[in-house]
């Protein structure tokens, strides 16, 4: 099959397309023919051996994509040949055909195209375990999102809308402001143009109930201190490349909460709440009361062309590959 190959670690541009041994799924794993993935930072830090997990070389990135099933291993059921699926893994979304476990494909709803099913994964179940299991966001509530502009940003956006919360678009430019904003965003900041702790304090006068942080760096400490009373703060990563210091103190005098979890871990330690929130999420989705938002396509070949948008931060929501045409 082809595939976009990293065979050394590095960036971007060490990502090649080229002919590569197609996977054959194992026991429990589907054999999906990819019609489109999405480009996530996390791709981009693997690609350079960066991320908190190494893959080594060589391997195919790409940990989320669309397509239709090819091939069963044994013990699969409740999925057949020919059924139209999205899904998520670590790597091999950038190639035309991806194996993954049966229990990490969903069914794609009717209606929804193979590009927004591949773009919908990782950062809206990312942001809705965040907001639903950790924050615990409630109607009415003020939410401030940073990185809004960004795949998990915008996608945080939209369930807080959903959830029935008053959200705080933080992100670096007009153009991923103005995206936030027609995804439903009430307020909107440019932490680049303004000092964003006074900025946060002019427009919630009262304090925000939740914070939800896919950045860190120099962003963190402001949008902490942005929490009303009993504020929760919610760590989702660290897209700036620095994970922050918070200065305890403020948690003290606040009462704030800090969370966080990785998803795998929601599915060990609490598996009926992770059943419970996919099936609310893939229940909204199918509904339509949100869709990713998709701010560039690349072809195939252009793969390289894609993570290096991601990596330099152009990238306005999610970024997708179209790895073949659709039906």
């Amino acid at each position: 099959m082809l595939a976009a190959v990293c065979r050394e670690y590095g960036g971007p541009e060490v990502v090649r397309v080229e002919e590569f041994p197609t996977p054959v799924p194992g026991p429990g794993q589907v054999a999906v023919r990819v019609r489109a993935a999405a480009v996530n930072f996390s791709d981009v830090l693997l690609v350079a051996g960066e991320y908190q997990v190494k893959v080594p070389p060589p391997f195919v990135p790409g940990s989320e994509y669309a397509g239709v099933v090819e091939t069963l291993g044994e013990g699969v059921t409740g999925i057949a040949p020919g059924d139209r699926v999205f899904g998520t893994g670590m790597v091999g979304a950038f190639g035309e055909v991806a194996v993954g476990r049966a229990e990490g494909v969903t069914r794609t709803p009717e209606g929804i195209s193979d590009t927004v099913a591949a773009a919908f994964g990782v950062a809206h179940r990312t942001s809705y375990h965040m907001l639903r299991s950790v924050a615990r966001l409630q109607p009415g509530e003020q939410l401030v999102v940073l990185g809004a502009g960004g795949g998990v940003g915008l996608a945080a956006v939209q369930i807080g809308v959903a959830l029935g919360a008053t959200v705080t678009a933080v992100a670096s430019s007009p153009a991923k402001l103005e995206a936030a904003a027609a995804n439903g965003a009430t307020h909107l900041v440019d932490h680049r143009s303004t000092d964003l702790r006074k900025a946060l304090k002019e427009t919630l006068p009262d304090g925000a109930d939740v914070v939800l942080d896919p950045v860190g760096g120099d962003l963190a400490e402001p949008a902490l201190r942005a929490l009303r009373w009993r504020g929760r703060f919610v760590t989702v990563g660290y897209a700036s490349g620095t994970i922050p210091r918070i200065p305890l103190n403020l948690v003290l005098l606040k009462g704030i909460e800090i969370g966080g979890m990785q998803l795998r871990d929601l599915g060990t330690h609490a598996p009926d709440e992770l059943a419970r929130n996919e099936r609310e999420l893939i229940e909204l989705f199918a509904a339509g009361r949100f869709t990713p938002h998709i701010g560039a396509t690349f072809a195939f070949a252009d793969s390289a062309a894609a993570l290096r948008h991601v990596a330099d931060g152009h990238a306005v929501g999610k970024t997708v590959l179209e790895i073949a045409a659709g039906d």
